[in-house]
């Protein structure tokens, strides 16, 4: 899926970032270095920019230059739900176990279901949550997640770093930055082939939660589906009313 020049170039700079080519408290190249480099205007290289410093990757100071701040994103999200603000917090305290990666072109129920393109590429994992100890014995949850065709390293990345999200290992290796989280929670009988993984009992009380990842242009790069049993998960929400 095409992306957006500027997203490419925030790409290949927080990729050498998370390389250490630009160590932290380093410089990066100027504006006009990178606009030669890239091949690309001043303006593409602002967005590209921008979208580090939003990352917490960079600072900018005029006459100082772009300062390297962090090799990794700084996380975090806030929701809103109409005048409602969804205080969510999202686990990072649980190990992602890798047990299946594959490619797959996508039918028109799936993508339905997903809310993209019948028959474009994904990679698709299969991931075991578990406690933060890696504990097998009463696992978090199961997760069917999609991402991007283009970020086949992604697999590898999260054997190697399993307590991390796989959105922020896209933002820190391929610089595509979440805008967005969609996030649509359903209460559902425990299907039997995910309660056998999860040592729990088919068709008992189970939360199943959908996240959609989006980008600055509304496109999902992202879209993973957990299953929770239902006494090993709860979500937490603080809503304020709108003095407007």
């Amino acid at each position: 899926m095409a992306r957006p020049l500027y997203a490419q170039v925030a790409e290949e700079l927080s990729a050498a970032i998370a390389r250490g080519r630009f160590p932290v408290g380093s410089l990066l190249p100027t504006e006009v270095e990178l606009c030669g480099q890239y091949g690309t205007s001043r303006p593409t290289v602002r967005l590209a920019l921008q979208e580090l410093q939003a990352m917490g990757l960079v600072s900018r100071k005029k006459r100082l230059g772009t300062k390297v701040e962090s090799a990794t994103p700084q996380r975090g999200y806030s929701q809103a739900v109409a005048s409602l603000e969804d205080l969510v917090q999202l686990a990072e305290d649980q190990v992602r176990s890798v047990r299946k990666a594959e490619t797959v072109v996508l039918d028109r129920p799936t993508a339905k279901q997903l809310g993209v393109l019948p028959g474009t590429r994904w990679i698709r994992l299969e991931l075991l949550r578990l406690p933060g100890d890696g504990n097998e014995e009463t696992p978090a949850g199961w997760t069917e997640t999609y991402i991007d065709a283009d970020y086949a390293d992604i697999p590898k990345l999260l054997r190697k770093q399993p307590k991390i999200l796989v959105s922020s290992l896209i933002e820190s290796y391929y610089g595509r930055r979440v805008a967005e989280v969609e996030q649509i929670i359903h209460a559902v009988p425990l299907p039997p082939e995910v309660a056998e993984v999860l040592h729990a009992k088919a068709g008992s009380p189970a939360l199943r939660i959908m996240r959609r990842y989006l980008d600055h242009a509304n496109e999902a790069f992202e879209i993973a589906i957990t299953i929770h049993p239902g006494d090993r998960m709860s979500v937490a929400t603080r809503l304020r009313r709108d003095r407007s």
